[in-house]
């Protein structure tokens, strides 16, 4: 009897522990964002570096424009997800060596809601960086796509939101911000060299090709040149598009999973 007690006590304990409360959600990232005011420097990473590496990249293809539209849109995607995966990673683990998160999760706060609400913080702000570097790139820079402009936003949106959760997750296994900035080569240049970026996927080495399958930045880039190619969103693009999210979900998923309240 007592050991069943125990048993279903530590499994409703658990629960609650990943569930996500609305509110408790709402106000940690209220409390993020609040963080990131006081900020200036973290914002402007955030939100004017992928605007200035495109801007930069337009005039450096400035006697090629075809190369810029063959690029751009692409890179319109990967720009912002390499930002908001090194903003989240370090973001998070100062909040683990500071105590701060051990105070938060000592209170009545679940992983799910922390995870949660560093999301809905950061995918907000996904939001406004991927809006400006999609209207700079389309209406300022002359980026020709054949498609509808808000469907490459919709992508850009969908990698930065990547970006985030994947910042969410590596934090957990870094001891240091060095540590967090370390892990870009591993996580995403592999996927930057494979996603189809510089040379097409079909072209590559079977075992290379297989690899770049299961890479969700593959289908990012994918979803992109959809819209590059085609007026209408085509079912591919669908596919794509729900990959890259359903990728965002599972990675921020583990990222609760893996949270820990302080390094080691």
């Amino acid at each position: 009897m007592t050991t069943g007690t125990h048993t279903s006590t530590g499994i409703s304990t658990n629960t609650r522990a990943y569930a996500i409360n609305h509110s408790r959600t709402t106000a940690t990232a209220t409390r993020v964002l609040r963080q990131l005011r006081h900020d200036p420097r973290t914002i402007a990473l955030m939100i004017l570096v992928p605007c200035l590496m495109l801007v930069l990249l337009r005039y450096v293809f400035d006697g090629s424009p075809r190369t810029f539209d063959s690029i751009g849109a692409s890179l319109l995607g990967i720009f912002p997800l390499i930002t908001m995966f090194l903003v989240t990673s370090i973001a998070t683990l100062r909040e683990r060596t500071s105590g701060t998160l051990e105070r938060l999760l000592a209170m009545p706060l679940g992983k799910g809601d922390l995870i949660a609400g560093y999301a809905l913080a950061f995918g907000g702000l996904a939001v406004v960086q991927s809006a400006l570097a999609t209207g700079l790139a389309v209406w300022f820079l002359g980026l020709d796509v054949t498609g509808s402009p808000w469907l490459l936003l919709l992508v850009a949106l969908l990698d930065a939101l990547l970006g985030t959760a994947l910042g969410l997750f590596v934090s957990a296994f870094a001891a240091s911000e060095f540590q967090a900035v370390q892990f870009m080569p591993a996580v995403l240049f592999p996927q930057l060299l494979l996603c189809g970026l510089f040379t097409p996927r079909s072209s590559m080495h079977p075992a290379l090709e297989a690899v770049s399958d299961v890479l969700p930045m593959s289908y990012a880039v994918d979803g992109m040149n959809e819209v590059l190619k085609h007026t209408d969103m085509t079912a591919t693009f669908v596919r794509d598009a729900l990959i890259v999210a359903g990728c965002a979900l599972l990675v921020l998923f583990l990222g609760a999973a893996t949270l820990r309240r302080r390094t080691r």
